[in-house]
């Protein structure tokens, strides 16, 4: 008999995220090539699948060829079951899954608020929902200070919403002129740095220092292609004048600048932005849809990268997936007791024995892994 793994379930032609993500078993009732009444199913929410599964095999359906399925899937979306919401605020769900939900729900508050929330939901529908969410939604939305700086329409939407209170848009106004956002397009904005600076700062703002755009468009650094697997060689090396040069440029970048540049810059930028002091510029670097798992790797060994950016790590199921990534988070010391013990429980077991024998590894969590292996030896015995 044969043993050829089965074909792989297929994706709705144009969709941006792969049935890959559902359970193997799952995949056929997203597959276009399965009957219309399994897809049905699907879209009817009628199947047994996780919260943030579920969400996505929804998002899948809208590309459906079948209409009726496409508009049954979008219907069960908008009219979201409760069971289904905790799928709102899990960070491993698809951005563009979550950018399709939030218009759809934006007008419900208790969803809305999840996924603002989420920090994997995309600036972009976030941006959408300021314009004319409520005012507790506002709130949250205006508490994001990664967002706000690191997506300048998000404040213009908030500044034009009418059911924003004037102390909130104050709030996040001053704090943005702080961290060196410039708007001229924005009353609000602009009466904060008057506020701040005094009514010479209307005619003449401060000098907000090199641009991201500046940066990257003179140093070209999209044009070296980044390599997405840790065991690539690193790309060549920056001129030494040209990396002076960009240390001290980057010195003089604004908080929101700095933000952008992480975002928008290669890795020699995100080498600089990862050590910063500023929390919001060390977590956008990590969250750059452009960091490689080789830098991912370096951070979660670093015993001195900012606690946000390693809580960023071990939450992520993308990079937790990544066993050198898992190892190399056992072993710093910033590691929270409660995660280092659920991830020597994913560990083969010589890996468990030389972290129990490695000086490096902090003194609970290594005496936790000679408990493992103490009791495996005990079960051993009895056998």
């Amino acid at each position: 008999m044969s043993t050829a793994p089965q074909p792989t379930a297929a994706t709705p032609a144009g969709c941006p995220i792969s049935a890959e993500v559902l359970p193997p078993n799952m995949r056929k009732h997203v597959d276009p090539a399965a009957p219309v009444p399994l897809r049905m199913m699907a879209a009817k929410a009628l199947v047994p699948l996780a919260p943030a599964d579920m969400l996505g095999a929804l998002f899948m359906l809208t590309f459906d060829a079948d209409a009726s399925v496409r508009d049954t899937a979008t219907k069960t979306a908008a009219a979201l079951p409760d069971r289904f919401s905790a799928g709102l605020r899990d960070e491993n769900v698809a951005a563009p899954v979550l950018g399709w939900l939030l218009p759809l729900l934006r007008s419900k508050d208790a969803f809305a608020e999840m996924l603002v929330l989420n920090t994997t939901t995309p600036d972009e529908a976030v941006a959408l929902a300021a314009r004319d969410c409520g005012a507790k939604v506002a709130e949250i939305i205006g508490q994001n200070q990664l967002r706000v700086l690191r997506h300048e329409d998000i404040l213009r939407q908030l500044c034009a919403n009418p059911n924003v209170s004037p102390a909130l848009i104050d709030n996040v106004c001053d704090f943005a002129v702080r961290s060196g956002l410039v708007l001229t397009d924005v009353p609000q904005v602009q009466a904060a740095r008057v506020r701040l600076f005094g009514p010479q700062a209307a005619a003449a703002p401060p000098d907000p220092g090199p641009t991201a755009e500046q940066i990257v468009a003179e140093f070209q650094m999209d044009s070296v292609q980044e390599k997405p697997d840790d065991e690539d060689p690193n790309p060549p090396p920056m001129e030494e004048t040209k990396r002076q040069s960009l240390t001290q440029r980057i010195m003089k970048m604004s908080i929101s600048q700095k933000i952008k540049l992480a975002t928008l810059g290669n890795k020699e930028a995100r080498s600089h932005l990862i050590r910063d002091t500023n929390k919001l510029v060390c977590t956008a670097v990590i969250r750059s849809p452009r960091i490689t798992p080789g830098e991912v790797l370096s951070c979660a060994g670093n015993k001195a990268v900012n606690e946000e950016v390693l809580r960023h790590i071990y939450s992520s199921r993308e990079w937790t997936k990544n066993y050198k990534i898992k190892m190399a988070l056992l072993k710093n010391p910033k590691l929270p007791l409660a995660v280092g013990m659920k991830f020597l429980n994913t560990l083969r077991e010589n890996d468990v024995k030389e972290l129990s024998r490695d000086k490096n590894v902090p003194s609970g969590l290594q005496g936790f892994a000679k408990k493992m292996l103490q009791k495996k030896d005990e079960k051993k015995d009895e056998k």
